[in-house]
């Protein structure tokens, strides 16, 4: 079973960056569509940016020109690194796996068979 942890959360001022990270386990292939998702306080869990496994990237209109998604497969580490910030950014933030999500064109939350625990994002003055 896929097992991922994410790290690089903190608090950070309006304007600044942050670079989370994915690190997957217990896998015997890189054949995995990847994501990071966010959840901010009493909002639902939306999509922010995804990887297929020819690297080629999609993002949520929110983040594009902000956010660059990247993936190392030799480290089994997927990668958000987040610049600009705002404080609409602020939230829990996701990292996802599955098999099909990329292939299908399915990236809505309920696709994704494996998640994180989260990692915590907090943007203020």
């Amino acid at each position: 079973q896929v097992q991922l942890v994410e790290s690089g959360g903190g608090s950070v001022q309006p304007g600044g960056s942050l670079r989370l990270s994915c690190e997957r386990s217990r896998v015997t292939t890189n054949n995995y569509c990847m994501g990071w998702f966010r959840q901010a306080p009493g909002k639902e869990r939306e999509g922010v940016a995804f990887i297929d496994t020819d690297g080629k990237a999609t993002y949520a209109d929110s983040v594009k020109g902000r956010f660059t998604i990247s993936k190392d497969n030799a480290k089994n580490t997927l990668i958000l690194q987040m610049t600009r910030l705002k404080v609409v950014d602020t939230g829990m933030y996701y990292c996802a796996a599955d098999v099909w999500a990329c292939l299908l064109g399915d990236l809505s939350e309920g696709r994704f068979q494996y998640w994180g625990q989260g990692t915590r994002v907090t943007v203020s003055s």
